[in-house]
Parts: C-alpha cells; structure tokens; sequence
C-alpha cells in the first residue's frame, strides 16, 4: 500500500524576477514500511519536495500535480483536515532544531502540546507519553523540563524526533537531520533512525546531499538533479554502481578510508548547478557533464528503466540503455 505518492509534482516559486521551476515533473512512490532517500546537490529540489508534502510551501507558490498521502489529495484537503493528517498522517523533522524548537518553552511542553492538540488526552496522559516518548529516542524523561539551549545538539534533534512520532505518523520526512551535527553524533541519530523505523513500521523520505548516509538508511534512493529525479534504484546498487554521470560524480566525491590517492586527488564535480529560471537545453546536467555528447545538448531524455526485469532501477541518460 503507497502511503506517499507523487505524481507529476511540479513546483514553481513566484519572486520579483519571474517564476522559478524549483521541482519539475517528479513521479515518486513510498510503500507502507519503505525507506527511500532524496539525494542531490543545494538547490536541486529536495527541500521543495519534503515542503509540498505537507502544503508547508510559501503563500504564493504554484503546486501542479498530485501529492497523494495515504491516497488522499493533499492539495484538495480543507484547512480542518489538512491540520488533521499533520503529525497524525506524516510529520517532519527538519536538520535545525534550534530553529524547529520554541526556545522560550520547555521540550516536554512543546512535544505535549502536540499530542493534545491531536488527540483527546487530559494533562497527565500527554506528559506519561512525553516521557515514553524521549525515553525512545535515548533522553531521559527527566529532560522533559529542560529549554532547548540546555540541550546539546544532538539531543536537540532527538527532541524533534520525539516530536515528529508524538502521534504516531504513517510517514516520516527526515529533511537533512544530520547536517549540522559531528560525525559521532550523526551516526548516533541514523542508527536511531534506523531503529525507531524497524520498530514502527515507518515509511521514510529521508533527505540529505549525502550518498553516503543515505545508503545507510534507506533501502531505495533517487538522485535529484535541477529540479527532477535522474536516477533511482535500491540504495547500494546506486551508490557502487551508479548508472547517471551525476550521480557517478557524487558517489566519487567520497573518500576511500585508507586509500590516500582519494584523498590527495578527490574527484569532485566541477561548476555550479544551474539556475533553475534559465535551464539549458537538452540534458540540464550537460555543460557539467564528462561524457557529454551532441544529443545531451538537444535531447532531454525522461528517467526510463533500466538493467534487469527484476530490477529497480531506472535512470535519464542517453549513455544509458533502456530495458
């Protein structure tokens, strides 16, 4: 059963200097238990996306396509329902929490007052579930009192963990939770991740620029690229052998621990991602791209499967053969 569908999302911000197409024609499918992770360079969409799931994008913005959560047409919704499905359906954590948590109020206050409001408990039943709620993501209930300038960081992005399963989301929409966080912490919080996924059945959309870290937490990927998804598959198959040129070159950006040549010759992608209100013709990644030929120039191939029947991959590149 799709818990998330998105189908021919597009996404345009309307500013002073003319539209920007920040999401283009985005297919996408998350099952009941799934775990699927976003990747891509600032700038190509993702955030956009994780914003339009929940009509959480600025007033003004045009939202074409259907976003379907749990096969209901989020863009169809009344605000009473819309407020409804908003931690009860699908809840987000967001990579800030300093900027996510009320710094003037409690941890507890803020995650009981979410429970309330979407559930009929009394005071004292919302303040147990804060508690059973912290204890879960690895912070004693005690903590409940504390302000969130109290906490270290990592512990601050559990709290907003805690406060995203208040009350027991379908979906959870990981935006870039590990970003500002050491490496130690980081591992820390995607192997909570991990867990709390396992034992609630969660579906994911986790999002991140890092390949890496998505290999370790997602079972599928789609690599994002001006504004559309270039390349999906199962997560390690797209990581070690990654059919796109972009996502070729993000996988190469990593080091190999213990290899020194990585390390002393990195092979990063030159240039910059191109602006989203003057896309070049044909392949947007072309001017970028290594083994660019005359057509990448002129054709804009559609993402398309590829590799074997039973495979889950499928990408958007002439240098690739469609199955």
């Amino acid at each position: 059963m799709s818990i998330l569908e998105l189908r021919d999302l597009s996404v345009t911000y309307r500013t002073e200097g003319g539209d920007v197409p920040a999401v283009r024609g985005v297919n996408l499918t998350i099952e009941a238990g799934d775990t699927v992770g976003l990747a891509g360079e600032s700038g190509c969409g993702k955030s956009t996306i994780a914003g339009a799931v929940l009509r959480l994008l600025p007033a003004g913005t045009r939202v074409d396509g259907q976003v379907l959560l749990d096969g209901e047409d989020v863009y169809q919704m009344n605000p009473g329902r819309l407020r409804a499905v908003r931690w009860t359906s699908a809840a987000i954590v967001f990579q800030g929490a300093l900027h996510s948590l009320n710094p003037v109020h409690r941890v507890g206050a803020q995650i009981a007052e979410a429970i309330r409001v979407h559930g009929s408990v009394d005071g004292r039943a919302a303040a147990t579930r804060v508690g059973e709620l912290l204890e879960q993501v690895g912070i004693p209930a005690s903590r409940a009192s504390r302000y969130p300038h109290q906490l270290s960081g990592g512990q601050r992005q559990r709290v907003l963990i805690a406060l995203a399963l208040a009350c027991e989301p379908k979906l959870l929409i990981a935006d870039e939770p590990t970003t500002a966080l050491d490496v130690m912490v980081q591992a820390q919080v995607l192997d909570l991740l991990a867990s709390l996924q396992r034992d609630h059945g969660l579906a994911m959309l986790f999002i991140t620029h890092d390949l890496s870290v998505l290999t370790h937490a997602c079972r599928r990927l789609a690599v994002m690229y001006a504004g559309r998804i270039v390349e999906t598959g199962l997560g390690v198959d797209v990581f070690r052998d990654p059919q796109h040129p972009y996502s070729r070159a993000l996988a190469g950006a990593f080091p190999t621990i213990g290899d020194p040549s990585s390390r002393l010759r990195p092979s990063g992608l030159a240039g910059d991602p191109p602006d989203p209100s003057a896309l070049p013709t044909g392949c947007p990644f072309h001017p970028r791209c290594t083994v660019a030929v005359d057509a990448c120039r002129t054709t804009d191939v559609q993402l398309r499967p590829v590799g074997s029947a039973s495979s889950e991959a499928s990408a958007a590149c002439v240098h690739v053969e469609p199955r």
